[in-house]
């Protein structure tokens, strides 16, 4: 995505927000994310809309899953990287894991194991088919993500390594460029 194109983007967004109020609730680039309160390892509870203020990934994955494993190995140094950094309208950047595993201690050994640092992992438990998140986010493979912005609206999807990197980039560079 281009720098142009993504001020185009912002400024279609910030128009859509102003002129309709508030987003419809969708997995369509412009829509609200759909909420996500789920437990997490140690059974405190977290909510997707309670991270407000960043831009948060949602990210869908399991322990079993070799491509989504593979894809933690990027993803970390990118959170490391950008978790304070300060984007338009937004004030740092996190993960928000939804883990589409049936078994906990694979869950949970697999954070350990793959050092996913970020705050948020949750699961319901119910596996790949019947996880009532990846029903809401029609996530029928493994693994997929959605970029949100502060206030919860879709920036992007299925955004790995580079190409996440690159979003992030123009976001700060945007911000530098308002600065200014």
């Amino acid at each position: 995505m281009k720098l142009k194109g993504f001020h185009i983007a912002l400024l279609f967004l910030g128009i859509n927000i102003l002129a309709y109020g508030q987003k419809k609730t969708g997995l369509n680039m412009g829509d609200k994310a759909p909420n996500i309160i789920e437990e997490g390892m140690d059974g405190k509870t977290f909510e997707l809309d309670a991270l407000k203020g960043k831009i948060v990934l949602i990210d869908f994955w399991a322990s079993y899953c070799g491509p989504c494993r593979k894809k933690h190995e990027l993803l970390v140094p990118l959170y490391d990287k950008y978790k304070d950094a300060t984007f338009t309208n937004e004030n740092g950047f996190t993960v928000f894991s939804v883990s589409l595993d049936r078994n906990k201690e694979n869950w949970i050994k697999a954070v350990e194991r793959d050092g996913l640092k970020w705050p948020c992992h949750v699961s319901d438990l119910n596996g790949l088919i019947s996880s009532k998140h990846k029903k809401a986010y029609k996530a029928s493979f493994i693994p997929i993500n959605y970029l949100i912005d502060g206030n919860g609206i879709i920036i992007g999807k299925n955004l790995f390594g580079d190409e996440l990197e690159e979003t992030l980039k123009e976001i700060i560079e945007i911000r530098e460029n308002e600065v200014k």
